[in-house]
C-alpha cells in the first residue's frame, strides 16, 4: 500500500470523516463526507459537487462514488477499477466522490448526463431509483448501477458480483481462528438490513459453522455504509463484548485497528489493500476486483454489444477475491494451516465452477430462531439470495449461530 493511501485512511480513521480531494483533467473533484444514516457520503449543507468536464473526441465514463476514494476500501476498489480501465482502454474518465443518496446523487446523475458523459457508473445501492429517472430522462446515456436490482432493457443495468462466496470462505477462517483459540465468538459490522447486507452475514455465518460448529456471531447495525467513527465504535463495542474475530461489512479498515489495539483478529472487507492497516491481526479480506469487470463493460458498450439488464458475476469473472489465496498473495500469519489448505481447495472449485453462490445457500438452512428456511438438497434462487419480488425463502431471515433480531426496516 502507497504512503499516499495510508495518509488518507489514518485521517479517515483518527481525525474526522471528512475529505476533499481534486484530480487533474483524468479526474474530477467532490466534496466531503460523513456517512450519517441513511447515507453513505456527505453532510447537509457542504458545497455543491463539482462535475467535471468530459475529454473531446473519447469515450466519457463518469463514476458517482458514495464515499471518499481514500476510504482504503469500497470507493478505493471502485477507484482502482477506474484509473484500470483509463490505462487499459484510453477512455476519459472522472469520478465525483462523497455524493449523498437520494435527490443529491440524482442532481449529479444528471448534470453528468447534460455534460455529455457516454455511460455513467453509481456505486452505491441507495442511487437505483435515481439512477432509474435519470435513464429515463436521458436515453442516449448508457447507465449501470452496481448493486441494486433494477434495469429497463434500454440504457439502464445493475452489476453485481457473488460476494457471498468469499464471505463463505473468510467465514471458515474466522471460525477455524476462534476454534483454535478456543475463543468461539464472532461479530460483524452490519451497514443496513437489507438482502445484501443479511446474504453476506449469513454466508460469513455458514462458513463459520463449517469449520467451527459450536462458534455464534453477535452483530452491531452501524445504518451506515460509510462512517470510520462508527464503524470502528462497533468493533470497540463487539471485541468488549468478548468477540474474539470481528468482520465488517462496511467501507473502512477502521475495525482492523480496533482489534489489532485490542490484540484480536479482524477480518476486513472491499479492497484488497485492507490488511496493511494492520497485517500481524488481519486474517485476510474478502475483496472487489473492478478494473477487469469494467474495461469488459465498457468494451461492450462501444461495440453496441451491451444492452442494460441485470448481471450477476460469479468467481470465475475474477470480480471477487480473497485476500492471502490469490494469484502472488501470502497467506496472512494469523490463518490456520489446516483451514488455509481447506479454503484454497474450496476456492479452487469455485474458480472452476463447481462451487457457487447457490452451493453456499444449499440446504439443509436453519435460521437462528430454529425455523427449517430450506430443506435438504434444495437451494435459494437468484430471487431469493437477492429478496426480490416473487421470492420464496426471501433474504430476511438470520443464519443458525448468529445471535439477535433483524432491526425494523428503515422508511
Amino acid at each position: 500500500m502507497t504512503n499516499r493511501l495510508l495518509t488518507s485512511i489514518a485521517l479517515l480513521l483518527v481525525v474526522s470523516p471528512a475529505c476533499k480531494r481534486t484530480d487533474g483533467p483524468a479526474g474530477a473533484a467532490a466534496g466531503s463526507g460523513t456517512g450519517a444514516a441513511p447515507h453513505r457520503g456527505a453532510p447537509k449543507g457542504r458545497e455543491q459537487a463539482q462535475i467535471p468536464q468530459p475529454v473531446a473526441g473519447k469515450t466519457n465514463v463518469a463514476f458517482v462514488y458514495v464515499g471518499p476514494v481514500g476510504d482504503g476500501g469500497w470507493t478505493f476498489a471502485h477507484d482502482l477499477g477506474r484509473k484500470q480501465l483509463q490505462e487499459k482502454l484510453g477512455v476519459g474518465t472522472a469520478y465525483v466522490e462523497s455524493v449523498n443518496e437520494g435527490a443529491e446523487a440524482e442532481q449529479v446523475l444528471r448534470s453528468l448526463a447534460r455534460k455529455g458523459f457516454d455511460v455513467v457508473i453509481g456505486t452505491s445501492f441507495g442511487y437505483m431509483d435515481a439512477m432509474e429517472a435519470a435513464a429515463r430522462e436521458f436515453p442516449r446515456t448508457k447507465f449501470v448501477h452496481v448493486s441494486g436490482h433494477k434495469s429497463n432493457a434500454s440504457n439502464f443495468g445493475n452489476l453485481f458480483g457473488a460476494m457471498e462466496c468469499m464471505k463463505y470462505l473468510a467465514g471458515m477462517i474466522a471460525g477455524a481462528r476462534a476454534k483454535a483459540d478456543k475463543q468461539t465468538k464472532l461479530g460483524y459490522i452490519a451497514p443496513f438490513p437489507i438482502p445484501e447486507v443479511i446474504r453476506l452475514g449469513n454466508a460469513l455465518m455458514l462458513g463459520a459453522r463449517r469449520t467451527c460448529p459450536e462458534c455464534t456471531m453477535e452483530v452491531r447495525w452501524i445504518n451506515s455504509w460509510f462512517d470510520p467513527t462508527r464503524e470502528r465504535e462497533a468493533a470497540e463495542s463487539l471485541l468488549k463484548a468478548g468477540v474474539h474475530v470481528v468482520i465488517t461489512g462496511a467501507d473502512t479498515p477502521g475495525p482492523i485497528v480496533a482489534a489489532k489495539d485490542a490484540n484480536k483478529w479482524a477480518i476486513g472487507y472491499d479492497s484488497a489493500n485492507a490488511c496493511a492497516v494492520a497485517p500481524d491481526r488481519c486474517l485476510t479480506t474478502p475483496y472487489w476486483s473492478w478494473g477487469p469487470v469494467y474495461i469488459d463493460l465498457v468494451q461492450r458498450i462501444q461495440s453496441g454489444a451491451w444492452k442494460g439488464g441485470a448481471e450477476y458475476l460469479d468467481v470465475p469473472k475474477g470480480i471477487v477475491g480473497l485476500y492471502g489465496f490469490m494469484a502472488g498473495e501470502r497467506v496472512p500469519p494469523g490463518v490456520p494451516e489446516a483451514a488455509a489448505a481447506q479454503v484454497r481447495e474450496l476456492l479452487g472449485k469455485m474458480k472452476g465452477g463447481a462451487f457457487s453462490r447457490f452451493d453456499v445457500f444449499a440446504g439443509p438452512l436453519v435460521d437462528n430462531a430454529g425455523k427449517e428456511r430450506l430443506a435438504a438438497g434444495q437451494k435459494l434462487t437468484q430471487r431469493d439470495l437477492e429478496g426480490l419480488p416473487g421470492c420464496t425463502v426471501c433474504m430476511s431471515w438470520l443464519a443458525q449461530g448468529i445471535v439477535g433480531e433483524l432491526p425494523a426496516k428503515r422508511p
